[in-house]
């Protein structure tokens, strides 16, 4: 069909031309031989031009065949590329969708972490603050104690000192005393203190208190040591045994507790105004027969009831502040 159009639209041509270039000839006259020529050559060149036209048509419609194989391929590429955007696109929301949960669930996770990042921090802060205290409560603990082993140590030698000195003064007593007989009198130490213990045989005659001569001279001796030693305390403790007191005439005695109160200050009033004791270190008590040393039942016993005791302590003044 293609073959066929081409050579009427050619023969179409030749007949155009022909017509325009050849002369006009009356019917019965005779076409020149040179001009049958010229036609036959030009027609013969009409017709390969035909074929070349042919050809190229040919090609021409080959090559629209092909451009539009490739236009149905390219279109139906066009509709895979469109349908595969349709589902990239979907896909793609879907992928937005998921980075956009992802990130809001990170950002909140993280916002999570910092919040419990700056709880932690906060109480890492306080503990360290809290160290800090501690370490310093330690320090000024450590700085006390220190202080305080060496008020320690002060006392433990204060306290030796003090052990010592009640030592010299019991050996300088005994020493002092050595002329009286063991059962007028003894010295002991006890409980950190000098006990010299006084027989009525020595010091009183029975319900009076007034003090013997012999009794006198042994308080003569004491007040030489109490004199030299003015750092001590010196109690005077007055005992009776259980026999009650009998009042005689014109006394003023009353019982056991007067008794043994006034020969207390009796003993008093010889230290400090006869040999010169400061009264500041003297005190006079009176037990009556409430501090038994022996059983009252015999007679023996109550001898040893009836007595003075002169309690010799050193002054603890200095070592109560240093323990405290």
């Amino acid at each position: 069909m293609k073959k066929g159009f081409c050579f009427c639209l050619c023969s179409c041509l030749f007949f155009l031309f022909f017509i325009s270039c050849a002369p006009i000839y009356k019917c019965g006259d005779p076409i020149p031989v040179k001009k049958s020529a010229f036609w036959g050559k030009r027609l013969k060149t009409v017709i390969q031009e035909r074929d070349v036209l042919c050809e190229d048509l040919t090609k021409r419609d080959t090559t629209i065949a092909y451009l539009k194989n490739e236009i149905d391929s390219l279109s139906l590429a066009l509709k895979s590329c469109d349908s595969l955007s349709a589902v990239l696109g979907d896909a793609n929301l879907v992928l937005q969708k998921n980075y956009d949960d992802l990130q809001n669930a990170k950002l909140s996770e993280a916002e999570k972490f910092n919040n419990a990042l700056a709880l932690k921090t906060e109480e890492l802060n306080q503990k360290t603050a809290d160290l800090e205290q501690r370490d310093a409560q330690l320090l000024a603990k450590e700085k006390e104690l220190a202080e305080r082993e060496k008020s320690l140590a002060e006392l433990k030698r204060k306290l030796a000192e003090k052990d010592a000195a009640v030592k010299s003064l019991n050996d300088a007593i005994k020493k002092a005393l050595l002329g009286f007989d063991s059962d007028e009198l003894s010295v002991e130490m006890r409980d950190g203190k000098v006990y010299v213990s006084m027989s009525n045989k020595l010091m009183f005659a029975s319900g009076s208190c007034e003090v013997e001569p012999k009794g006198y001279e042994a308080l003569k001796v004491l007040s030489d040591v109490m004199k030299k030693n003015p750092e001590i305390d010196i109690l005077i403790e007055g005992h009776t045994d259980n026999v009650p007191m009998k009042q005689g005439k014109g006394s003023s005695i009353k019982d056991n507790w007067d008794l043994s109160v006034m020969r207390a200050t009796s003993i008093v009033r010889i230290l400090t105004w006869k040999f010169g004791v400061s009264p500041t270190q003297v005190t006079a008590a009176g037990r009556g027969e409430h501090f038994p040393i022996a059983d009252n039942a015999t007679a023996e016993g109550k001898a040893k009831n009836r007595r003075t005791e002169i309690i010799l302590t050193p002054n603890l003044d200095k070592i109560l502040n240093l323990s405290k």
